[in-house]
């Protein structure tokens, strides 16, 4: 097993103050070896530690007093210090299975680690679950959690899956929030798999045996050019329609039996079936924004300035844990090494064109022409490195970026959302050098977009004198 490696201190933190450095080698931690960040903030959460270290390939040891609960004062090399827990199942609709050859190797890796649903906010779907596990999530309370569950008839989530525990590792589900772990779920729906009679009986199975759980995403299949699947292919508008008027139907049922809408719709199918955004009170606090629920919705009532009662929950719990990289399951989106080399200044008087995808052009353009932006230019990419229906921003590709922008006016501002980099990359391997105009990476936030455009704090008014 790997041993977590130190690669920066802070600044006056125990660990400096004691003589960690970057580069030291945690071996354990009173005496303990840790498997993941979990332990090893729990361990380090210790006033009185004794640290061993592997140095310059000598073993030796610290000692050191702090306040209990008090950080430690490390960020350490990964998150997971033995291996991590590989997905097997072989569902048709996995997105890993669609991809390209020659990305970069971590978009590869197909996990279904429940330790990653905590920390990331990752969805597992308990096939791979222990009674081991069970017990550590009980006891030191790992919660929330992220479990995909896509149905609850046991022959068609084994289906489903491609593995036969698919129709049996649900009862895990049963026994979490039994033990009052907050767990949120997932539905991926399928045309012809998953949907109609058989979605009706999921959310009808989910009320009768899961009503416990806190939110239910249902979000339609991604797919690719590259997927080699027959059976799956697009939802039609009519058949987004359906699934909206199923779960509309079931949200219903759900706020009479259990007094909460519990399941909550992809802003993806109301695009697909041409029908307005729920209200913004519909979302609740937006527990499913990660998972594309009440994004568009969130980002026109920040784009306005209008006063939320809430922010958008971000799923997995890493923020709060000391030390835990993101590097691989949360990458920033510009690291060290990959600095944002041309980011352009923001100039009021340049024209202004967005760069953004098919949803995206969507949800903008009607959200400029009310606050009396039509004149900014909205510059729809096609998505032609993942094809199929991929059409989200975030999935943006540089060479697409580079086909689009080809001899385009270099005298503009083009904004980009900051959702198609990670650590300055894009999911193609390139970067914004290799763009051939400049372009301002913007945080994918109306708030930020806003920024960006100029607009004055009243814009909500201006939009009540555009109407």
């Amino acid at each position: 097993m790997p041993f977590p490696q130190v690669v920066a201190v802070v600044a006056s933190s125990p660990a400096e103050m004691a003589g960690l450095a970057p580069g030291d080698e945690i071996r354990s931690l009173n005496g303990v070896v840790p498997r993941d960040i979990i332990e090893y903030r729990l361990l380090s959460d210790e006033p009185e530690l004794s640290l061993e270290v592997m140095r310059g390939g000598l073993l030796r040891e610290i000692e050191l007093t702090k306040d209990a609960g008090a950080p430690l004062g490390v960020e350490i090399s990964s998150a997971l210090f033995d291996r991590v827990r590989t997905c097997d199942n072989h569902c048709e609709f996995c997105f890993i299975y669609q991809l390209p050859k020659g990305m970069r190797r971590s978009l590869y890796v197909k996990d279904d680690d429940y330790r990653l649903s905590f920390l990331y906010g990752n969805f597992t779907t308990l096939t791979r679950f222990t009674e081991l596990d069970l017990e550590r999530v009980i006891t030191e309370r790992l919660s929330p959690l992220y479990v995909s569950i896509h149905a609850t008839d046991p022959d068609l989530r084994s289906r489903m899956l491609r593995n036969d525990r698919g129709a049996t590792s649900l009862r895990w589900l049963d026994a979490l929030l039994a033990a009052g772990i907050t767990v949120h779920g997932q539905v991926v729906v399928c045309p012809g798999l998953n949907d109609g009679w058989n979605l009706a009986d999921t959310l009808g199975g989910i009320l009768e045996r899961f009503s416990a759980l806190d939110s239910v995403g249902v979000v339609p299949l991604g797919l690719s050019r590259f997927s080699g699947e027959a059976a799956m292919r697009e939802h039609t508008q009519t058949e987004a329609a359906a699934v909206i008027d199923i779960v509309e139907g079931y949200r219903q049922v759900f706020l009479e039996t259990i007094g909460h809408p519990m399941v909550y719709l992809s802003d993806e199918y109301f695009l697909l079936a041409g029908r307005d955004f729920p209200s913004i009170e519909a979302y609740g606090e937006f527990v499913q924004h990660e998972n594309g629920v009440g994004m568009s919705r969130l980002f026109e009532e920040n784009f306005l300035g209008r006063s939320l009662s809430t922010e958008a929950s971000r799923g997995g719990f890493f923020q709060s844990v000391d030390g835990a990289p993101a590097l691989g399951y949360r990458a920033p989106t510009f690291g060290a090494d990959h600095a944002p080399v041309n980011f352009f200044s923001r100039r009021s008087d340049l024209p202004v064109s967005i760069l953004t995808g098919h949803y995206g052009a969507l949800v903008l353009t009607p959200l400029l022409a009310r606050t009396g932006l039509a004149d900014v230019e909205i510059i729809e990419v096609e998505n032609r490195f993942f094809g199929g229906n991929i059409s989200v921003a975030g999935l943006i590709c540089g060479a697409d970026l580079v086909a689009e922008l080809e001899g385009r006016d270099r005298a503009r501002r083009y904004l980009l959302p900051d959702v198609c980099l990670s650590e300055g990359r894009f999911l193609d391997g390139l970067s914004l050098a290799d763009l051939p105009v400049n372009v301002e990476v913007v945080e994918a936030t109306g708030q930020a977009l806003a920024a960006a455009l100029h607009l004055p704090n009243n814009r909500a008014e201006l939009v009540g004198s555009s109407q």
